[in-house]
């Protein structure tokens, strides 16, 4: 590895986009080696005994070695290799490798509207600042290549890492939504049942309180097991699958709505109008409009 770091310009139209990326950087700490890494400019560099705050938010992907955090938010943890952290503008904070096996680490700081609506709808929160990831190449290769962009500043680079930031992001969250479920295999297996038997049965006149009956469990306890892990109700799962489904019918030009909401077995035509639009903003009759006016276009 070679130290590098560097701090990026951005500009309004880059703001706009909703989520850029402020700096980026990789540094290996060798045992016994001071911390942290010196010439970083003086408003992200910090001592442990004063610790630091930041007006960003940063991620830190720590793939060797061993070392403490701690935050107002979340306390003191130790750190282990596979651990990334996420950094909290305006929370202050410290961390730093152990003396006897130093550590590898890489990190981007950003910022944006995109992430900023994350937090504030609990995506993540200053609690629980660390997720175990282990050794993962697709994160490590994500945080390079964001690293080598930067290095380039080629233009429009700026949309293409933040796009590398909201798939960190995204496995961050994933992660621990998981986390609740290692050791419980048999819980996943009965979930992936479950949608197994709604994505089988879109067309038939299936209820959730029958799949849970095939599965032998309590529509109560079934129903929040699956909620907790795939996120919404089976219920709701069932109408998705059966709006999809609807999309496809109704580029079919021979069949009418009331057909279309006959064989997907909703109890009336404007029960599923209702529903559709609900879910899509639409009718089905503008949604088919708006399907044959794109057709129309791709002819030209």
């Amino acid at each position: 590895m070679n130290n590098y770091f560097k701090y990026l310009p951005v500009s309004d139209e880059e703001k706009i986009w909703g989520l850029y990326v402020l700096n980026a950087g990789c540094t290996r700490i060798e045992p016994e080696q001071a911390y942290p890494y010196k010439n970083h400019p003086s408003h992200h560099n910090f001592t442990w005994d004063n610790g630091r705050v930041l007006n960003e938010f940063q991620l830190i992907y720590i793939t060797k070695g061993q070392g403490s955090f701690e935050s107002e938010s979340a306390g003191k943890q130790e750190i282990a290799a596979g651990n990334i952290i996420l950094l909290f503008p305006g929370e202050r904070h410290r961390y730093k490798p152990n003396r006897e096996t130093g550590w590898d680490e890489y990190w981007i700081g950003f910022k944006g509207g995109i992430v900023e609506n994350l937090i504030s709808n609990n995506f993540f929160n200053k609690e629980i600042p660390i997720t175990n990831l282990g050794f993962n190449e697709r994160i490590l290769n994500s945080l390079l290549e964001i690293i080598e962009r930067s290095k380039e500043e080629r233009s429009g680079y700026q949309s293409l890492i933040s796009g590398a930031v909201l798939y960190l992001l995204g496995h961050i969250h994933s992660s621990t939504k998981q986390i609740g479920f290692d050791g419980k295999e048999e819980l996943v297996k009965m979930i992936d049942k479950a949608r197994l038997i709604l994505r089988a049965n879109i067309d038939e006149n299936i209820s959730p309180e029958q799949v849970a009956c095939e599965l032998k469990l309590s529509y109560s306890y079934f129903r929040k097991v699956f909620k907790t892990y795939v996120g919404i109700s089976p219920g709701q799962y069932l109408i998705q699958l059966k709006i999809q489904r609807a999309k496809e019918h109704l580029l079919n030009p021979e069949k009418s709505i009331k057909q279309i909401a006959y064989d997907l077995n909703f109890e009336s035509n404007f029960y599923f109008s209702k529903i559709f639009k609900d879910k899509t903003g639409l009718t089905p009759n503008q949604y088919r409009d708006m399907q044959n006016i794109k057709m129309k276009s791709a002819k030209v």
